[in-house]
């Protein structure tokens, strides 16, 4: 009974949390799907590595042990990770190196 009292803490904690990041997770998504429908499927890769492999996983690791020490750690971490891909594959989209990509 309290491990389902727990579970539902962290369930609805989680569900308003990274609800916030929903708008950076829809930009994100559009942008990077934008560069598979050109035909760059070099620039999301590269961009879901750096944001989620090199930066979420790690900073989710550090809150949740060293600076929150609760799950809400890995929660926040998401939504930053989300803010980066987003920013990261707006920044690529812009520069605009997707329009040379030969298919």
């Amino acid at each position: 009974m309290n491990s389902d009292l727990q579970a539902r803490h962290y369930a609805l904690q989680a569900l308003r949390i990274i609800s916030l990041g929903y708008v950076f997770f829809g930009v994100g998504m559009v942008m990077l799907n934008a560069f598979n429908g050109a035909g760059d499927t070099r620039t999301p890769t590269i961009v879901n590595l750096i944001s989620f492999w090199l930066f979420q996983i790690p900073l989710a690791w550090v809150l949740s042990q060293y600076v929150i020490k609760e799950p809400k750690g890995v929660f926040i971490a998401i939504i930053i990770s989300e803010i980066v891909a987003a920013s990261l594959s707006l920044y690529l989209f812009r520069k605009g190196g997707w329009k040379t990509v030969k298919v």
